[in-house]
């Protein structure tokens, strides 16, 4: 620590001590310091240490990472641990890639080391590009290419006459999670599958390439997990089980659902431009066409085939997840959880080790506050997860062994993973959206030097107006009228997936982004100190954001009377979740009219020379009976609105033995959300209000129950769930009742 931040900090302690002997220290005034605690030097140097060398599961550094975080939270005052847990995880024994015919080509290894990045020759440790969870094998086949591998395109393939029955599917990057481009080609028959970064959303097609710029240079290889993280996330060996040292009854390999079939592995554009540049058959359609300077075609001959194989160690790695715990004064049994994992890919400089850096520095200011003469009202535990990447296998495992326990005192889990500079972000449960904007309206923005929430305001408003993202029209209102900005849904693809869909606890998300290009080097080797102190977050000065930012919701929550939420906002969330489920009902219902009269104008719309079929016919969407959902919501947003006034009127004064009875009562209110029967085919994931897309993955669904199977035309269970998720949102409703009663004394 510098001497003037030294001095800024002892100052700020000084008058927090002096306040504490002399009155009530004010929220106000413990934020203050509690800021001034935080430090962007800090995080650099920790950055820089952490990914000096690679740290993935297993990997010596990974440990060398956990220990010495154990060792900062001891310093600092927090009780901590390290929870061993004993997972499978496949690493590389051997990788091959090669196009042996039109002409013989050694294709993949390890990407190479540039001057303009120090640690990127530092791979001697290093695992060389690969997809954790796909299948082992070594296959010789034809190639197809897939476009992005996902239902629509796989119908699109189908009306030109080319199936990948028997031949190896290559599929780019983007559109849905990696995962589901090998799931679906081993589901339509392919012996094998390969997914490549096009530049046209990961490379050139996005600005200058690294070293010049942070886009994916053409050997940048993007790594990741393909297990079918969809029906359950963690060890595949031990679903709902924590995977504890020296535990028994794992399931086999060949029988945990979630490990693929195929030997899969990621490739560059460099690499891809090859194989697909010489690949014949149907001239690829418009949404297939990337940024290759080739004429793209789709394959189904013989023009190009290629060698895939892909061997590996699936034996058990350890992993170390850090547990630290500051006790509550008042409520120690009443527990806030924040985490953020520790291993990455490679170096993993943006993703994670930047949000870790960020949640050691929160770690740091709390325990200074603490050796202050501060404590929090309730217990705040912090957790350095690992291996997230594979398969969020750290926090599962945690959530699995520890599901009684967090499910009788976790208040919240709040999630963070990699940051970089630009616009505030938040997703999660939708009674703290306020609470998401009311933190963010008293963070400074580094660039801006207003409020991040204000910039994350204009933001939108820009946006609307240039005709920009993702056209979010209630943003936009809110943003326009000045309302509360509405916090996103969350699917998948990071730590708080357990917390909230299996276990039912209130989450919440928190990011910047948008202007760093961290994206550009995702998951390699150059996702380095170098790429990230040059175009990430030069300075770490949006670290120091996200620890002041997620430090104010950590303080809020665990010093609030009661837990600062408001259930309009999620009654009101929901309600508009269900229209969009009535519009696509009324949509499909529609469409499928439309095709039905259209069967001829396909077949005379064909090119003779590039013939294309009309879509396979399908069953009319009926009438579905939506009304019991529509009544659950009905009571929820009575309900909802009831509390919110009561509590608005007599809330500041209630007694505490009334408070106790309330806050034990709104405690565990988000569980309700939970169906013991779970999503259908994928029962791990129990709420019916949040979950990851099967055909999405990262991306969320919302009334998953309803929403899919109307997608994917399983009529039965769209019926069967809109009465499920009608009677946990009445359940829901009553226990707002109840608060209410409390509240009022009535």
């Amino acid at each position: 620590m510098n001497t003037s931040i030294r001095l800024l900090v002892t100052t700020a302690l000084t008058t927090l001590a002096a306040a504490t002997s002399a009155a009530p220290v004010t929220p106000a005034t413990l934020e203050a310091s509690f800021d001034a605690g935080i430090s962007s030097a800090d995080q650099m140097a920790w950055l820089k240490d952490f990914t000096s060398a690679p740290n993935h599961v297993g990997s010596a550094h990974d440990k060398v990472i956990a220990d010495k975080t154990l060792a900062m939270f001891k310093e600092w005052g927090w009780d901590a641990h390290i929870e061993q847990f004993d997972v499978l995880y496949p690493t590389p024994i051997s990788t091959t890639v090669e196009m042996v015919s039109p002409q013989r080509i050694v294709l993949g290894g390890q990407e190479p080391a540039i001057p303009e990045d120090s640690t990127s020759g530092n791979t001697k440790d290093a695992l060389p590009p690969y997809v954790a969870f796909q299948g082992d094998g070594d296959v010789t086949a034809p190639l197809v290419y897939v476009n992005y591998g996902l239902p629509a395109d796989y119908e699109a393939l189908a009306r030109r006459g080319v199936d990948v029955k028997g031949k190896i599917a290559i599929a780019r990057y983007g559109a849905g999670w990696r995962g589901l481009k090998p799931k679906l080609a081993q589901e339509h028959g392919a012996i094998g599958c390969i997914i490549y970064s096009d530049p046209q959303q990961d490379g050139y097609g996005d600005g200058d390439v690294y070293p010049k710029g942070g886009a994916r240079p053409a050997f940048g290889v993007q790594r990741g997990s393909v297990a079918d993280m969809t029906t359950y996330p963690g060890d595949p060996t031990t679903p709902g089980v924590g995977s504890v040292p020296g535990m028994t009854g794992r399931l086999t390999r060949e029988a945990a659902t979630t490990i693929l079939k195929i030997p899969t592995l990621p490739m560059s554009y460099g690499d891809a431009t090859k194989l697909l540049a010489a690949l014949a058959g149907p001239s690829a359609p418009d949404s297939f066409k990337g940024g290759l300077p080739i004429a793209y075609h789709v394959g189904g001959d013989d023009s190009v085939k290629v060698h895939l194989a892909v061997k590996s160690d699936w034996s058990l790695k350890p992993l170390y997840d850090v547990v630290a715990m500051l006790k509550g004064a008042k409520h120690p049994d009443e527990w806030v959880v924040r985490g953020n994992h520790h291993d990455g890919w490679v170096f993993g400089a943006a993703d994670p080790l930047s949000g870790n850096v960020a949640m050691l520095s929160e770690a740091k200011a709390l325990g200074q506050l603490v050796k202050s003469g501060w404590r929090p009202d309730r217990t705040i535990v912090y957790l350095s997860w690992d291996g997230e990447e594979p398969m969020l296998l750290g926090s599962t495992e945690y959530v699995e062994t520890h599901a009684a326990e967090l499910q009788a005192k976790a208040v919240v889990y709040i999630n963070t993973d990699g940051n970089e500079r630009g616009f505030y972000r938040a997703g999660g449960s939708h009674e703290y959206q306020h609470l998401a904007n009311a933190v963010a309206a008293d963070v400074t923005d580094p660039q801006s030097g207003g409020s991040i929430a204000a910039r994350a305001r204009a933001k939108l408003l820009a946006d609307a107006y240039d005709g920009h993202g993702r056209g979010d029209e209630a943003a936009a209102a809110a943003a326009e009228g000045g309302g509360d900005l509405p916090i996103g849904a969350l699917g998948s693809g990071s730590d708080y997936s357990s917390f909230l869909q299996h276990l039912g606890l209130p989450t919440l998300d928190i990011a910047f982004g948008g202007e760093g290009q961290s994206g550009g080097v995702y998951h390699s080797i150059y996702d380095s100190y170098d790429h990230f102190t040059r175009f990430d977050d030069p300075g770490l000065k949006y670290g120091a954001a996200m620890s002041k930012t997620v430090g104010r919701l950590v303080l809020r929550i665990a010093d609030a009377d009661t837990p600062p939420v408001r259930f309009g906002d999620f009654a009101d969330t929901v309600a508009q979740y269900a229209k969009e489920v009535h519009k696509l009902a009324d949509d499909r219902r529609a469409k499928d009219a439309r095709l039905s009269r259209l069967t001829t104008a396909f077949t005379a719309a064909s090119d003779p020379l590039d013939k294309v079929g009309p879509p396979e016919p399908v069953a009319p969407t009926p009438f579905i009976e939506l009304a019991p959902l529509d009544n659950g919501i009905a009571k929820l947003s009575a309900s909802a609105k009831a509390y919110d006034a009561a509590y608005t009127t007599h809330g500041a004064n209630l007694a505490p033995a009334t408070r106790a009875r309330l806050n034990a009562t709104l405690r565990d209110i988000d569980q309700l959300l939970l169906d013991p029967k779970g999503l259908p085919s994928r029962p791990w994931y129990k709420n019916l209000v949040y979950a990851p897309g099967k055909f999405t993955g990262y991306g969320a669904k919302t009334l998953p129950g309803v929403r899919e199977a109307i997608e994917e035309r399983r009529f039965a269970d769209a019926a069967e769930y809109a009465g499920r998720t009608g009677t946990v949102l009445a359940n829901y409703a009553a226990r707002l009742d109840a608060a209410t009663a409390i509240v009022t004394g009535r």
